[in-house]
């Protein structure tokens, strides 16, 4: 589950404008309030800024008995308030949003400064001994070899590396974000996914297969695996709303399952009518979104298809041949039919 605490934010990014319409403190969801809330087996906490909270530490400890890993994204504004939560919850994991290097990390997110500030920060928390930290980069336009560089940079510290391309939704408040240049995206992706599949690590090869979905939504295909948001994971915003994903545009569609605030339990919401409509909403989405939200669940759910790709293309690496990155959606509902069948 993702838990969205706030729309407040610090930052002024170009691809986001979540800044220009920030919550009021007073009507945000209070740390007890997440107490409804079922266990899973990963929480991702976002925002806006999750660290202008001044209760975050409230929302974590919460969190951290509803599951096991609990991940928090971030600028890395505050510097000090994420060293001071990391020392209360060594266990936490920190993604700090870094869109490139020093000048176009601090031209797209419209703060000087904020490069390093996330740098900092993540080589502080390495030095405390934190080990889930990394990266996290949204590609958007002109920034894409930028992110081959920030690769290399987390390969070389030893942290995670997360990637994303913008997209428009109501959480963004954007209509308007698409790539441009999408030959140079494109070959740039190619060449992150030919670098994570010469790694030693596994999750790299299931990172390459993700990205290879990104270069599928880019160049505007169906989703490489089906959507299941709002059955396999949910979003909680600001005011408690229980959505299936965060990438809903009120242009197509828009739709809450319920309410923390006014359910007498999680499952009240989860099994009702109203979480059904909008399931079946899900599965006639025309969005195609490929966030790793609603992506990994997926892949960790039919893991066949992510894992012959992954095989494939690591043994074409090996023998240093070109990889096949065709872009064929398999028919996941038919051959998972098939198979029962049998």
């Amino acid at each position: 589950m993702c838990i969205i605490t706030t729309y407040r934010c610090p930052m002024r990014c170009t691809m986001c404008n979540i800044w220009k319409h920030p919550t009021e403190k007073e009507r945000e969801i209070k740390p007890g309030e997440l107490e409804i809330l079922p266990r899973v087996r990963f929480v991702n906490i976002t925002g806006g800024e999750p660290f202008i909270r001044q209760d975050l530490a409230e929302i974590v400890a919460i969190l951290f008995r509803k599951s096991p890993r609990v991940v928090i994204s971030t600028s890395g504004w505050y510097e000090e308030r994420i060293i001071d939560l990391a020392r209360q919850f060594p266990k936490i994991g920190i993604r700090i949003s870094i869109e490139g290097l020093s000048q176009k990390n601090d031209e797209l997110r419209g703060r000087p400064g904020g490069f390093d500030k996330g740098l900092r920060t993540l080589l502080r928390l390495k030095e405390m001994g934190v080990k889930d930290i990394g990266f996290g980069c949204t590609v958007s336009n002109h920034n894409s070899d930028d992110m081959l560089s920030l690769y290399r940079l987390s390969k070389s510290l030893g942290l995670e590396f997360a990637t994303a391309a913008f997209h428009n939704s109501y959480y963004f408040h954007k209509n308007d974000n698409q790539i441009t240049n999408r030959e140079e995206v494109i070959a740039n992706f190619e060449r992150l996914i030919a670098m994570q599949l010469k790694e030693k690590c596994p999750k790299s090869w299931f990172r390459a297969f993700f990205n290879h979905g990104l270069i599928n939504y880019i160049e505007g295909n169906r989703r490489m695996l089906p959507c299941e948001a709002g059955l396999a994971n949910f979003f909680v915003d600001p005011y408690g709303e229980v959505y299936p994903c965060n990438g809903m545009e009120e242009r197509f569609w828009m739709e809450s399952m319920g309410n923390i605030r006014r359910a007498s339990s999680f499952r009240e919401i989860w099994e009702s009518e109203q979480a059904q409509k909008v399931r079946e909403k899900v599965r006639h989405c025309p969005k195609n979104c490929w966030m790793v939200g609603t992506a990994a669940p997926v892949m960790k759910k039919y893991i066949r298809y992510p894992l012959q790709w992954t095989a494939r293309n690591k043994i074409r690496s090996l023998l240093q041949r070109p990889l096949c990155l065709e872009r064929k959606r398999p028919d996941v509902q038919e051959q998972e039919q098939e198979n029962s069948a049998l």
